[in-house]
């Protein structure tokens, strides 16, 4: 207990001394980590929305493929960036391998399902009278969406939190195409999973506190956002 006391204790020095190293892999990590929600919630929630409002041949099996790649792989997104953005890929002219960009595209085709598939389920726990109910008061197609998007607003950032969650936690696909690379792409699941391996725990402890901490913010405010909307 001694020992772990004493990391824990250099662990909190290095937070609250602004370590330099610290810091700029904590700033990395938000970097990609909040492109990619943002990619993916530019996608995946329209997209969950059209799909919980329309009817079409089809949208049941598309609707599982979607609940299906909620639990895709980690290390099989990474392996999919990997080979499209590898020298022989269909995207190797563009030398983005073992850069920040590749792991914010691992990212976001991890997050997208999830926002996907829970958006569309969020809107299909609606009224199923409320956009028959807009049409009969002259509102077009935009402004249901519009209704929709507001009732449904709680699920819809119960969502993206969930896929804030999914990508800062992320270890597996970003260490594949970003190489952990020091100053360049490494981010804090990687240099926990690598400090670790070293027996350098202080830092390792420092980055997991970190993110639980981050975890514990985005609930916050996802919870004051929700109060402050009910007062």
């Amino acid at each position: 207990m001694g020992w772990f006391g004493d990391a824990m204790a250099s662990a909190m020095a290095m937070i609250f001394s602004l370590d330099v190293e610290l810091y700029r892999i904590i700033g990395l990590s938000l970097q990609v980590t909040l492109s990619a929600v943002f990619i993916a919630a530019a996608i995946g929630i329209p997209a969950g929305i059209a799909l919980g409002m329309t009817r079409f041949p089809g949208k049941g099996v598309l609707v599982g493929l979607f609940n299906t790649l909620m639990g895709l792989p980690p290390v099989v997104a990474g392996l999919v960036v990997f080979l499209m953005l590898s020298r022989r890929g269909v995207f190797g002219e563009a030398q983005l391998l073992f850069t920040p960009t590749a792991m914010i595209i691992a990212q976001t085709l991890l997050v997208t399902p999830i926002l996907v598939a829970l958006s569309q389920a969020t809107v299909v726990g609606l009224d199923p009278l409320l956009p028959d109910v807009a049409r009969t008061l002259g509102a077009r197609r935009w402004q249901v969406a519009l209704v929709v998007v507001h009732e449904a607003r709680y699920g819809l950032m119960a969502a993206v939190t969930a896929g804030f969650g999914r990508a800062i936690a992320e270890v597996g696909a970003v260490l594949m195409v970003g190489g952990n690379i020091k100053d360049s792409t490494r981010t804090m699941t990687t240099a926990i999973t690598m400090q670790t391996t070293m027996g350098d725990y202080d830092m390792a402890l420092a980055l997991g506190m970190v993110l639980l901490m981050l975890a514990a913010i985005m609930n916050g405010i996802f919870y004051l956002i929700q109060r402050g909307s009910n007062a």
